[in-house]
């Protein structure tokens, strides 16, 4: 039997043999994780390089050029002689944005706000060339645009589906920030279905930490197979350049808008006609409401569907067709994807009591001098 010292010390070997046998392997195992790191690392580089090498040749440049018109100054008629003195010249702003081709005809995707107003839009593609674009469309609901371009056999990017986007995958922004174009910038998706932040009428946004910086407006989100997931519309900052907020119209909204601005010259929706709320602590507070799901009809327009349905300011959408309504922006997607003349059931609340009316769809009204009408 060995005594305790013996048995310590034989211990203390055993220990040590282990050591000098599993240390080799460990070492081993460090360097095959490294290696394998740095693997996954030059993969990710190859994949943005072959993603950006794709999608560039059908990113644009978008210059336009708005003339506003001179004035006179109200000091004029009080010196009608000097009147010449005090008349402000007509002058010309310029602004710069992003685009992409849509077809080998020309087509090109922008943002509505990109080209409103414009009297005259450039367009310089990828390989040099500089074309004076023709407006086709715009849709002011989703600050969407189609302009073309006198060109054909052009490359072009395909769509995308953003709804299966997710969370912390990877995407790409192309375009021309600051006017440098061409430029590419890597993010993540930092969440999906953003609304409520009162940039445009159907609010469903892309949000990603990629760079986008003043000029990256209409230019192409991009998943890694190259497609099409979001059209990059704006971004929050405080400074006015990139913080790592900025958002994009999903690619399932823009799709079909661009192809009736394509096929049609302009985006037909439903329309209920009422100016929606949220059912916010404030809300029900105020209108002394004791339901907390729905959508508060804040607002409506005279003969519009829903007047002519006996629907009235201070009630609350419940469902849509049976649909329980979480909030306007659902209700308004709703609206959005019904054409003109469906018939729908919607149930109301008001004063603890509910009923189900038929409604019959009418058609949005177009903008008015450019500008969305409010509500749906």
């Amino acid at each position: 039997m060995l005594s305790k010292g013996q048995l310590s010390r034989y211990q203390s070997v055993l220990l040590a043999l282990m050591l000098l046998i599993l240390l080799p392997w460990a070492s081993w195992g460090q360097m095959i994780s490294r290696e394998q790191a740095m693997l996954a690392a030059r993969q990710l580089s190859a994949a943005f390089a072959m993603v950006a090498k794709q999608v560039k040749p059908a990113v644009v440049n978008i210059s336009t050029t708005t003339v506003i018109p001179g004035r006179q100054s109200p000091f004029s008629s009080v010196f009608p002689e000097f009147g010449w003195l005090f008349r402000v010249p007509e002058r010309e702003k310029t602004s710069l944005g992003s685009g992409f081709l849509l077809s080998p005809s020309g087509h090109v995707v922008t943002n509505h706000h990109v080209i409103q107003g414009a009297q005259q839009i450039k367009v310089k593609l990828a390989d040099g060339r500089e074309f004076t674009a023709q407006l086709k469309a715009t849709d002011a609901v989703t600050d969407l645009a189609v302009i073309k371009v006198p060109a054909q056999g052009l490359p072009y990017l395909t769509w995308g589906n953003s709804d299966l986007l997710q969370v912390g995958e990877w995407v790409l922004a192309i375009g021309s920030p600051l006017g440098l174009s061409q430029t590419v910038t890597a993010g993540i998706v930092s969440a999906t279905g953003r609304s409520g932040l009162g940039l445009t009428s159907y609010e469903d946004f892309i949000q990603t930490d990629a760079a986008v910086n003043p000029g990256n407006s209409g230019g192409p989100l991009v998943n890694l197979e190259g497609k099409v997931v979001g059209i990059n519309t704006a971004i929050a900052s405080r400074s006015g350049g990139s913080e790592g907020i900025s958002f994009a119209v999903p690619s399932n909204i823009a799709q079909p808008v661009c192809r009736q601005l394509i096929a049609q010259g302009s985006v037909t929706r439903g329309w209920l006609g009422i100016i929606p709320r949220d059912l916010t602590a404030q809300t029900i507070q105020r209108f002394a409401l004791s339901i907390d799901e729905g959508v508060l009809v804040y607002q409506l327009y005279r003969n519009s569907p829903a007047f002519e349905a006996s629907i009235a300011p201070g009630e609350v959408l419940t469902a849509w067709n049976g649909q329980p309504l979480s909030d306007s922006n659902a209700l308004a997607k709703l609206v959005a994807n019904s054409p003109p003349n469906t018939l729908v059931q919607v149930t109301i609340w008001s004063n603890g009591e509910t009923r189900t009316v038929p409604m019959r769809l009418g058609r949005r009204p177009q903008p008015r001098e450019g500008r969305s009408i409010d509500g749906i």
